[in-house]
C-alpha cells in the first residue's frame, strides 16, 4: 500500500516537471536547429540519475529488470518513422498527453491513431524475437553515476535558467526511474502496446490491470495541475483537416513505437538509462525523423 501511494505521488510530480518544463523531444530538436543545444542535451541525459534506483533496488532487495537490446534495423526504422509522425503532430509522446491535459482535445486522435498503429503491427512485433544483453549491475550503476556527478558539475557552472532545464530534466528521469521499480511499465506507450496486444491476440489477461491506468491518471493529474497554475489551460477543437493529419502522425508514431518496441517515453526514461544499444539507435533516429519531418513541413 504504502508502495503504491508512493508510486502515485511520484508520477504525480513528474508529470507536473514536465509540463511546467514543457519536456518535448521536438521542442529540442528544434532549439538545437536554431543554435539552442542545451534543452535537447538535458532530454537525452535526464535518465542518468536512475543509480539512484539501483541503490533503492539494492537496499529493499528489489529485483529489477533492465531493459537492455542489440541493435537491430527495427531499431533504426522504427525511431525514423516515430519520429516523422512526432514532427507533423508536433509533440512527441510525452508532450501529446501534455497538451491534451492543457485541453488540446485534438491530441485525443493522436493517441487514437497511436493505439492503431501499435496494432497494425502487433502480430509482427510479437513474432519479433528481442535480443538481450546483460550488463553487471555494478558497471551499469557506476558508470550512470559518474555520468551524473560530470552533469551535476557541469549544471553548477551554468546560468541560473540553464540550471533550471537540467536540474528538472535530472529530477524528471529520477523520479521515472523510481517508479520503474514499482511498475516497470508505467509508461504511457508501453500501456497502449499492452492493450493493442491483448485486443490483437483477444487474451483479456494480457489485458493492462487498472493499477497502470491510474499511474497514468496521475500523470496526467501532475501535467494538469502544472496547466492550471501556470493559467495555459484552454479547451481547443481543431477542424476536421487537422485532426485527419493528427491520426495519421499519431498511426505513424504507433508503429514507429512497434517497431523500436517503445515510443520516446520508453526510450529516454527506461532504454538510455538501461544503456541499451537499441535504445540510443532508437533515440538517435527519432531526433533524425524529427529533423527530417520539420524540413517536410517547411
Amino acid at each position: 500500500m504504502v508502495l503504491t501511494i508512493s508510486s502515485l505521488i511520484l508520477i504525480c510530480i513528474l508529470g507536473y516537471l514536465s509540463q511546467s518544463i514543457g519536456l518535448c523531444l521536438v521542442r529540442g530538436v528544434n532549439a538545437a536547429k536554431d543554435g539552442k543545444p542545451l534543452f535537447l542535451i538535458a532530454i537525452l541525459l535526464s535518465g542518468c540519475t536512475a543509480w539512484v534506483a539501483g541503490v533503492f533496488a539494492y537496499i529493499f532487495n528489489i529485483q529489477i529488470s533492465l531493459v537492455n537490446y542489440q541493435v537491430t534495423l527495427l531499431s533504426m526504422i522504427g525511431g525514423f518513422l516515430f519520429g516523422l509522425g512526432a514532427a507533423f503532430n508536433n509533440g512527441c509522446g510525452v508532450s501529446t498527453i501534455s497538451k491534451l491535459s492543457r485541453g488540446h482535445l485534438t491530441m485525443l486522435i493522436t493517441v487514437l491513431g497511436w493505439f492503431i498503429g501499435w496494432l497494425l503491427l502487433t502480430k509482427f512485433r510479437a513474432e519479433t524475437p528481442l535480443i538481450g544483453f546483460i550488463i553487471k549491475p555494478i558497471y551499469h550503476f557506476t558508470g550512470l553515476f559518474i555520468l551524473s556527478l560530470i552533469v551535476v558539475g557541469f549544471t553548477l557552472r551554468i546560468s541560473s535558467a540553464n540550471k533550471n532545464i537540467l536540474f528538472t530534466m535530472l529530477g524528471i528521469g529520477l523520479l521515472g526511474s523510481l517508479v520503474f521499480l514499482i511498475e516497470p511499465k508505467w509508461t504511457p506507450s508501453a500501456l497502449l502496446k499492452d492493450m493493442s496486444y491483448s485486443y490483437w491476440l483477444n487474451d483479456s489477461f494480457l489485458w493492462p490491470d487498472m493499477s497502470r491506468y491510474i499511474l497514468i491518471s496521475f500523470l496526467i493529474l501532475g501535467m494538469l495541475i502544472a496547466a492550471l497554475r501556470a493559467k495555459t489551460f484552454k479547451l481547443i477543437i481543431d477542424k476536421w483537416q487537422v485532426c485527419v493529419k493528427h491520426l495519421l502522425a499519431g498511426i505513424c508514431m504507433g508503429i514507429g513505437a512497434a517497431l523500436a518496441s517503445g515510443g520516446n517515453d520508453s526510450q529516454l526514461l527506461l532504454a538510455l538509462p538501461g544503456l541499451s544499444l537499441a535504445g540510443f539507435v532508437s533515440v538517435l533516429f527519432m531526433l533524425v525523423g524529427i529533423f527530417v519531418g520539420s524540413k517536410c513541413i517547411k
